[in-house]
C-alpha cells in the first residue's frame, strides 16, 4: 500500500513538472543542440551551415589573440593583457554588463528596502508602478529613451535653457550603460524586495545590542540573509546585459559594439550562420561559468552567517 502511494506520488509530481520540461526541452535544449551543431559546420556560398564540419569557426575567433599588456586612459581606466578582435568584444561586454548591474544594484537596493517598509496598501502600488514597464514594449521604451538623451532631447533643452553646455550622450558608451540599467532595473528590484519584505528586522536590533554599528549590522547579518535575492536579481540583470542588442543598437548607434549585436549580424547582414552559433555558444559557456560562480558565493556567505 505504501509503495502503491508512493507510485501515484511519483506520477503526481512527473504530471506536475512535464510542461515545465517540456518547454525547457523543446525551446531551450533542442534549439542549444542545433546552436552547437551548426557551429561546427562548414559555410556554403549563401553562408547557411553546410558539411563539411570543421573547427575552424572557433579558430577564427581565438586566431587573432596575442599578448599585448596594456593600460589606457581612454574614456576612463583601461587594463587588459591580451589583444585580439573578438576578444574586446567579449570584454567590452562584460565589462558594460558588469558595470550597470552594479549600478542597476545602486539603484534597486534603495528603492527595494523602501518599498518593504511601507504599509501593505502603498506597497501593492509600489510593486504596481515597478511592474509597469512590463505592460509596454522593451523597443518602445528604448525608442523613448533614445529620444531623451538627443542633442535636441529634452534633457540637452533643459541644460541649454539653464545657460549650460549641452552634453553628447547619445551613441556613446554612457548611453549603451544608462539604456541597461533602465531596462534591466525591475529584474533587480522584485527580488530584492521579495528577500527584504522576508528580513527580520529584530537582528539588525539584537546585532546592535551586542555592540555591532549599523554597517557591521548590515554586512554580517542582513547582507548575508538577502544574499538570495541579490544573487537573483544581479543573475536576471547580468545575463540580458551581456546579450543584448536592441539597446546597444539603438542606444549605440554602431559606434560600441557589444558580442550579442555582433552575434545578430552574423545571422542577418554578414549571413554567417556557423560562425555566429560559435560565437553565441562561446558566448553562452562564459556567462554561464560567471553566473554559477557568483551563485555559488552568494551560497557560501549565506551558508557562513547560518
Amino acid at each position: 500500500m505504501i509503495q502503491a502511494f508512493r507510485e501515484r506520488r511519483s506520477l503526481r509530481i512527473a504530471g506536475l513538472m512535464f510542461p515545465g520540461a517540456f518547454w525547457l526541452i523543446v525551446f531551450f535544449l533542442i534549439p542549444l543542440l542545433i546552436m552547437a551543431v551548426i557551429s561546427f559546420l562548414s559555410r556554403d556560398q549563401f553562408g547557411f551551415p553546410a558539411p563539411p564540419f570543421t573547427l575552424e569557426n572557433y579558430w577564427d575567433i581565438v586566431k587573432d589573440i596575442r599578448f599585448n599588456p596594456s593600460i589606457s586612459f581612454d574614456g576612463g581606466l583601461n587594463m587588459r593583457l591580451f589583444d585580439g578582435l573578438y576578444l574586446e568584444l567579449f570584454w567590452r561586454s562584460i565589462w558594460l554588463s558588469l558595470v550597470s548591474t552594479i549600478i542597476t544594484l545602486l539603484i534597486a537596493f534603495p528603492v527595494a528596502l523602501f518599498m518593504s517598509r511601507l504599509s501593505r496598501r502603498y506597497r501593492n502600488l509600489a510593486l504596481f508602478l515597478v511592474m509597469i514597464p512590463f505592460w509596454t514594449n522593451f523597443l518602445v521604451r528604448t525608442y523613448a529613451l533614445q529620444f531623451m538623451l538627443r542633442g535636441n532631447g529634452p534633457i540637452n533643452t533643459l541644460l541649454r535653457s539653464l545657460g549650460l553646455e549641452p552634453i553628447d550622450l547619445l551613441f556613446t558608451p554612457t548611453a549603451v550603460m544608462i539604456g541597461l540599467v533602465y531596462g534591466n532595473l525591475p529584474f533587480m528590484i522584485l527580488p530584492l524586495y521579495t528577500s527584504l519584505e522576508k528580513f527580520d528586522w529584530t537582528m539588525i536590533e539584537a546585532a546592535n545590542d551586542l555592540g555591532a554599528n549599523t554597517l557591521r549590522a548590515f554586512q554580517r547579518v542582513m547582507l548575508p540573509l538577502i544574499s538570495p535575492g541579490l544573487v537573483a536579481g544581479s543573475i536576471l540583470t547580468f545575463v540580458p546585459a551581456v546579450g543584448s542588442y536592441i539597446t546597444v543598437e539603438l542606444m549605440g548607434g554602431g559606434r560600441t559594439n557589444m558580442i550579442g549585436y555582433t552575434i545578430a549580424q552574423q545571422f542577418s547582414a554578414s549571413v554567417n550562420w556557423p560562425f555566429g552559433s560559435a560565437l553565441a555558444l562561446l558566448m553562452m559557456v562564459i556567462v554561464t561559468i560567471a553566473a554559477v560562480l557568483y551563485f555559488r558565493s552568494g551560497r557560501g556567505e549565506q551558508r557562513a552567517v547560518l
